[in-house]
Order: structure tokens, then C-alpha cells, then sequence
């Protein structure tokens, strides 16, 4: 794994994603994360749908289906399963910005329901869950073994684990390690950047089967020239995003650079994403297939 030179607490996550809050929302929108493009031709909005559905699909979520969201953001991922697909699902987020407003966007339901904390240290009940996914969150805990272990605590036996996650290349050269990867990691408030099969190794450690692992890199490029676009734009016409860049107090200023960070770090092949379909193990362990998959071979 390539980790980031300066130590990345909890508290620094929860605080970049309070700080940049309003920026998060008025560029990605309530969908904190990646679009994927199975046509080529789809708008950003049913991209961002479609992961949610690759997710629900490997996820085996339908209706009833008891779900944990790790990392669970504004909850938008988690309205739309419990909208569309009938489950029953709670979210965990560490920020007070995000937790607000999800807890605002679906008042007095049941499902979903949302929870402020921190997702290594959480107290939900063991075997509660028939699925959980972590839509990029993982790339924040700075135990990545304690992540998959608490998942696999939190799970039913045959419970399935998605993870889409932000990966670092097999093999990375020395320039794309110091100029791009650790920038990402310190700049991003992520402690460390793993592989796919570091991924595969942590959670088969943590009792996990890997059932599948989608390379889902050329599908979800489409992402970084849009938010790159979007950005320039709001820069020009939005007094407050100057104002924010020059402002030497703001902390997480600096994230307006690592987005061309990562643009050029998935357009070269330095970064990877994947999606990880894992299973707890069970009376039957299920067929393993480690290898980086296609979405459109694999559904």
C-alpha cells in the first residue's frame, strides 16, 4: 500500500468533508461519488445511478434486505435502496455536515436511518445485516484490516460485502508514487491507497470470500474531466470559491489541486477502481474469483 508522509486521523476526515461540505454538493451533488458508463452516452445523473445499481446488484439487495451503508455520506445511495428496492437500510457517516442533512432528507422514516460515528469504532449489534457496501469510504479508515473485520462482525453467515474503492496500481513508477499517489492520500485525507489484491488479501484475512472483483477504471473515467469542468466553471462565476482558495485558514484548499491529481492519476494508470464483491463465509464457501473482471462479462 502507499501511504500518505503525514498522519490522517479520524477527526482530519470528518473535518474535510465538513469544511469542503458545500463544495461537495454544489460539484458531485448528493451522490458523493463516481458515475459509471456502461454505453458511453449517458448523463452524469444515470451514471451515478448506475454504480448504485452494479452495488445493489452484487449486493443480492432487494425487498427486506437488512443493509448497512458504510460511509453512507448525504444518504442518497441509501434513499434510493430503500426507495426503490424495498431494504431496510441504516447508514454511518463521520461527518456532522453529511449526517445533518441526510437525517434532513428523510425525516422520521425507518429505513433509512442514519447514524454519526465512525464505522472502526461502531457499536451495532453483531450478525445484523444481510448486506453491507461502502461505496468509496474505505480509502478514509486508516485500519483497513479492522474495516473488513467489522463488516465481517456486523454481517450474517452467506452475508455479501460490496466495496467500491479508489485502488492504487499493481506497480507504480517512482514519479507517479511522489507526484501523484501520496499527494492524493495526504491531500485527500486518506491514510493509504491499497490494491486490488491488497483488498483481496485484507478481506479474505478477515473471513471474506472474493467472489468477484470488477475493474470498472475505463467505465467511471468520464468522472474526473466532468468534475474538473464543473469546477473551472464555478471558479469563474462563484466569488465564494476564490474567496475559499485564497482563504489561509481554510485547511482542505488544497483539494481543489489534487482533483487534476487524480484525473491525470486514473488517465495514466497510476490509480485503478474496482468494486469487490465478497462473501462471509459460510457452510459453503463460494467459488473465488480474484482476477479484475469486466461489468459487462460479470452481470
Amino acid at each position: 500500500m502507499i501511504a500518505s508522509n503525514a498522519e490522517i486521523s479520524a477527526d482530519d476526515v470528518a473535518r474535510h468533508y465538513d469544511e469542503l461540505d458545500a463544495f461537495y454538493r454544489d460539484i458531485w451533488g448528493e451522490h458523493v461519488h463516481h458515475g459509471l458508463w456502461l454505453s458511453g452516452d449517458e448523463s452524469q445523473a444515470l451514471a451515478v445511478r448506475q454504480l448504485v445499481e452494479l452495488v445493489a446488484h452484487e449486493a443480492r439487495i432487494g425487498a427486506g434486505t437488512r443493509v448497512i451503508d458504510i460511509g453512507c455520506g448525504y444518504g442518497a445511495t441509501a434513499r434510493l435502496l430503500a426507495e426503490k428496492r424495498g431494504a431496510a437500510v441504516t447508514g454511518i457517516t463521520i461527518s456532522p455536515a453529511q449526517h445533518a442533512l441526510a437525517i434532513a432528507r428523510s425525516p422520521g422514516n425507518e429505513s433509512p436511518r442514519f447514524i454519526l460515528g465512525d464505522w472502526l469504532s461502531n457499536e451495532l449489534p453483531d450478525a445484523a445485516f444481510d448486506a453491507a457496501i461502502a461505496i468509496e469510504s474505505s480509502e478514509h479508515m486508516p485500519d483497513k484490516m479492522r474495516f473488513f473485520a467489522q463488516a465481517h462482525r456486523v454481517l450474517r453467515d452467506d452475508g455479501r460485502l460490496v466495496v467500491c474503492a479508489w485502488l492504487a496500481a499493481e506497480r507504480q513508477t517512482a514519479k507517479q508514487e511522489r507526484w501523484l499517489i501520496e499527494p492524493i492520500c495526504r491531500e485527500g485525507r486518506m491514510p493509504h491507497l491499497g490494491s486490488a489484491n491488497d483488498y483481496c488479501r485484507f478481506a479474505e484475512a478477515a473471513g471474506f470470500n472474493v467472489e468477484r472483483v470488477h475493474d470498472v477504471t475505463r467505465e467511471i473515467a468520464r468522472t474526473w474531466p466532468t468534475i474538473v469542468r464543473t469546477f473551472l466553471l464555478k471558479l469563474a462565476h462563484k466569488p465564494a470559491y476564490v474567496r475559499f482558495l485564497f482563504d489561509r485558514h481554510a485547511r482542505n484548499r488544497i483539494f481543489a489541486l489534487t482533483i487534476v491529481r487524480l484525473w491525470i492519476a486514473f488517465r495514466t494508470g497510476a490509480m485503478r477502481y474496482g468494486v469487490f464483491t465478497l462473501r462471509r463465509r459460510g457452510l459453503t464457501p463460494p467459488r473465488s474469483q480474484n482476477s479484475f473482471a469486466s461489468p459487462r462479462q460479470s452481470q
